[in-house]
């Protein structure tokens, strides 16, 4: 289905890999891209369990926008085991302002779609998602 705003469709690929990351945990991270000839969000890369945050951010382009999800596992002050899906919203600021303004307009809609999103995290820059923000952001 489209989204009125942007006109663009979400594939249904995107909502059966997030589900098997939440579900079974089958991947650390999964990377969304707006496909400019089909006008739909597609899923990129999916990441291997044993990928680490920096495998997840080192495959964010430097001059491109994103959509993410990131699986993060930590232990809370309690030594609890736990894990937390961050949604990101990766806009750099040497992106292409339509690129921008399209990723910019389709995250509400898209991020409705991945039920079970814990935190979302909007960044324009490496700093502004680091494992310490995103960590602090967790617990």
């Amino acid at each position: 289905m489209a989204n009125s705003v942007s006109g663009l469709a979400v594939h249904d690929d995107c909502k059966i890999k997030f589900a098997d990351l939440k579900s079974r945990r089958s991947f650390r991270f999964i990377i969304f891209k707006i496909d400019d000839k089909s006008m739909e969000i597609k899923v990129e890369r999916l990441g291997e369990t044993t990928d680490g945050y920096e495998e997840f951010t080192s495959n964010l382009p430097a001059d491109e926008c994103r959509y993410a999800v990131y699986d993060l596992d930590f232990v809370t002050d309690e030594n609890c085991q736990k894990s937390k899906i961050f949604f990101f919203s990766w806009s750099p600021d040497t992106a292409r302002t339509r690129s921008k303004m399209l990723y910019a307009s389709s995250k509400d809609r898209f991020r409705r779609e991945m039920d079970g999103i814990q935190c979302e995290i909007q960044a324009t820059d490496p700093s502004e998602m680091s494992l310490d923000i995103i960590k602090s952001r967790a617990h």
